[in-house]
């Protein structure tokens, strides 16, 4: 659909085609005054505070245009190493045993990156998924998005000449093609099941390709480990509550999102508004490569993600033929796996063939040092079913809801693509409703169907893990099909978890069962998350904040900028008091470290008895119960660390009171008394003193704590007491949005991207919002023509393509 622009008057305003006033990576050639030839694809990006981009397009080709052509000039080297990983070309530009950045798989080489992309390159499956037609497959509208992204990135590259030192001159910055940009989306789609797995799909061979052959037995202790801490080690998590309008002071929904996602690499949000006159109006922030908001509100409607409980995959064992490991029995039947040969180009060496099998289940997957420890042996094989590995429905489902004007449109999105691959979707709207949904792409494991087909393994890691393996001899334990589902072997809308209306819904990455503590979400199956079990900290602390906030009511987006940065210490408030007592108690004030060496630890207790039970950049005493808390968190068992268990009738509140006599608490408080005293950090010396980022040269100290402390603004930082104490913040808080309405037609946001909209450090806006994030201060966005226009800091850019 093609719109004349309306109403775009940009007065005195200069219009330029390329400016010294926009983002440094963008600042190479003189500007000179430009308009789109006739029939090109073309948009007007207009720049306000802190380089956020509000791009205006006729149509969804030219706003994937000027979407591609403004991240370029934000992010043009975080990019370029992207699609440098789904051609599979990394080995042939950084050699064969480097690493990826982690965003777009879990590979632990780049040698292993190569051999998984370049076998769906040459298997073409990205673009039969782009052949598919819609729902299925993507609409016209996200495809002329994905190939106007494409047009756009390769008009910048050649307009400009790239000044961020990551890439400066090199030879792997190149144009990129719709399939390079469908072939990300594909990338993030897999990332919890195929894209998890690329070390055990690369490194699978039958046990005749292998010394010594392999007969050992799986091991489910050791898998459920491992399904549980790939799971934990995912870099992603996130926080998001909406509120209804009976909590409210206006009547009017609210929304605060806060995901947590790394700050450095591939996985970044970028903040952007995008307008097609009369068809989409939307804010809020895109993953890197992506033409479409991921999280983000218009005019009626916010939502934001937080990364579910759902297992997207499952296992199926395959009994093999004694005298070909390459070939699995069904119904007793023979069918010989596919034999996927894939050869990788290599940096000053010669190619590398490697060969990957693949099944009517997926592909095999067996690696000693995988993330699925799993063996293939002469009798048997399990392959890997990732039912994303048919979803390129991402891009529609997220235009669908930019599109939606209240919480029932997000809801029809997401029944209608059915494209979110491992996030649950919360979201309020201006007539005051509320939405959880754990709508994703699941396999269609009912518990009757793990009942009936699981293995002997399964029967293990099915309850524990939510990780079904099934028996792949037996064709009547195939997936099924859902009526209402738009692919086969899925659960349909009807199954998903879903909570409407509730006074508040939240979620903190546990499962759906506590989105509201007096509405419990029950009957879902075993794969989408656990029922009436111990909930995380930081979903106790969130539950335990936000329904006081419902209970309070009156609430507006002063409130939700309040919670974001309270940097309340849930596992402080339940613990810290007991530690202190205990540690007063201690004989002599003396305590053995982990080393049996007597350390003074009367020190510490006035700090810990002091401390304000909170990780605010100021508080004294919080480094010192963050490191106690880690050693804890190795040396006490969680089943040992409270004194009253965790119960189903209080999930909020318990488990509590510290067992001070657990083996291993004296220890725990030594220990982190001897590790800031080694580095030279005072006990009550304040946090933001020793938790920084260093920007421009110039420390930034940050505020927040780990997972492990339950707080709600999240970050993960290195330890490195010989540089300071915590210094890089490698994930956390990242692109945060509190959002309401007061019935003007513009939002009422506030928003804040924690590490900049830049990975350029020449940028201007490589480290402005990360200071605003240091002080605890938000970002105004303009939304409404009227404020965009506004904008002292307004550059308006005519971009086009020949």
């Amino acid at each position: 659909m093609h719109h004349r622009f309306r109403g775009l008057a940009v007065g005195a305003v200069a219009l330029l085609t390329v400016s010294a006033a926009l983002p440094a990576a963008a600042a190479e050639p003189p500007g000179r005054q430009e308009h789109p030839a006739r029939g090109s694809l073309s948009a007007v990006v207009r720049y306000t505070e802190y380089g956020i981009p509000h791009i205006r397009a006729e149509s969804y080709a030219d706003l994937g245009f000027g979407t591609g052509w403004a991240q370029a000039a934000d992010q043009v080297c975080v990019l370029a190493d992207g699609f440098v990983t789904v051609r599979g070309e990394r080995s042939r530009f950084f050699g064969p045993a480097g690493r990826t950045d982690g965003s777009l798989s879990s590979a632990g080489d780049n040698l292993s990156s190569d051999l998984y992309f370049r076998g769906v390159r040459q298997a073409g499956t990205v673009e039969k998924l782009l052949a598919e037609p819609a729902p299925r497959g993507p609409s016209r509208q996200a495809k002329d998005l994905m190939r106007g992204y494409a047009a756009g990135y390769n008009t910048w590259l050649r307009q400009h000449r790239t000044t961020d030192p990551a890439c400066k001159g090199a030879p792997w910055v190149r144009p990129v093609t719709t399939l390079d940009v469908a072939a990300r989306f594909y990338a993030l789609s897999v990332i919890g099941g195929q894209g998890g797995a690329v070390d055990d799909i690369t490194a699978a061979q039958p046990p005749a390709a292998r010394p010594g052959g392999g007969g050992r037995a799986p091991d489910a202790r050791a898998l459920i480990r491992a399904v549980r801490e790939r799971a934990a080690d995912a870099d992603m998590g996130s926080n998001a509550v909406a509120f209804a309008g009976g909590t409210t002071a206006n009547g009017r929904g609210l929304l605060l999102g806060n995901p947590h996602y790394p700050w450095q690499g591939g996985r970044r949000f970028w903040q952007v508004q995008q307008t097609i006159p009369g068809e989409l109006d939307v804010a809020g922030a895109a993953l890197l490569g992506s033409p479409t908001v991921s999280i983000g509100y218009n005019s009626r409607v916010a939502w934001s993600h937080t990364v579910s409980t759902g297992v997207p995959y499952n296992l199926t064992q395959l009994t093999l033929d004694p005298a070909d490991p390459t070939v699995y029995l069904v119904d007793g039947r023979p069918e010989r796996m596919t034999r996927r040969t894939v050869t990788v180009a290599v940096k000053d060496g010669p190619p590398v063939t490697r060969t990957q099998w693949w099944t009517r289940y997926g592909p095999v997957v067996a690696a000693d040092d995988g993330s699925l420890p799993l063996p293939w042996t002469t009798t048997t094989a399990f392959a890997l079913n990732d039912p994303n590995a048919a979803n390129l429905r991402f891009a529609d489902t997220s235009l669908g809801f930019g599109k939606a004007r209240d919480t029932a449109g997000v809801l029809a999105s997401l029944g209608r693509h059915q494209g979110m691959p491992w996030v649950n979707t919360v979201a309020a709207d201006s007539s005051g409703h509320t939405l959880f949904t754990q709508s994703q792409v699941l396999p269609r494991i009912t518990d009757d169907l793990a009942a009936r087909c699981s293995t002997d393994l399964g029967r293990a890691t099915y309850p524990a893990a939510g990780l079904a393996v099934l028996d792949g001899s037996r064709g009547t334990c195939a997936l099924g099909r859902d009526a209402d589902a738009v692919q086969p072997g899925i659960f349909g809308p009807a199954r998903m978890p879903t909570l409407k209306d509730a006074p508040y819904a939240e979620n903190s990455n546990d499962s759906a069962w506590l989105a509201n503590a007096d509405r419990p979400l029950t009957g879902y199956e075993r794969i989408f998350g656990t029922i009436g079990t111990a909930r995380s900290p930081r979903t106790r602390g969130a539950i335990d904040a936000v329904a006081a906030m419902a209970e309070r009511g009156s609430l507006t987006v002063r409130d939700l900028q309040r919670q974001q940065f309270a940097n309340r210490v849930t596992v402080g408030e339940l613990a810290a008091e007991d530690a202190a007592r205990a540690c007063a108690a201690l004989p002599g004030g003396v305590a053995r470290n982990k080393d049996g060496a007597q350390v003074d630890v009367s020190a510490a207790c006035p700090v810990l008895a002091a401390w304000d039970r909170t990780a605010g950049t100021g508080s004294r005493g919080a480094l010192l119960f963050d490191r106690f808390w880690r050693r804890i968190g190795a040396l006490v068992p969680n089943a040992q660390r409270w004194k009253v268990p965790f119960s189903a009738a209080d999930p909020v509140h318990t488990p509590h009171t510290l067992n001070t006599e657990a083996p291993g608490f004296t220890t725990a408080l030594a220990d982190a008394v001897t590790e800031l005293r080694a580095a030279g950090i005072e006990l009550d010396s304040p946090l933001g003193k020793h938790q920084f980022v260093v920007r421009d040269g110039r420390r930034l100290p940050i505020p927040g704590g780990t997972e492990a402390l339950g707080v709600w603004n999240k970050v993960e930082p290195v330890w490195d007491p010989a540089h300071g104490g915590y210094t890089e913040v490698t994930m956390g808080s990242s692109h945060i949005q509190a959002v309401g309405w007061d019935g003007s037609g513009c939002p009422v946001a506030r928003t804040l991207l924690t590490y900049s909209q830049s990975s350029n450090p020449n940028s201007p806006h490589s480290s402005d919002q990360t200071r605003l994030f240091s002080r605890e201060r938000w970002v105004t966005p303009r939304f409404c023509e009227k404020d965009i226009l506004s904008s002292p800091a307004l550059k308006v850019v005519h971009v086009h393509g020949r």
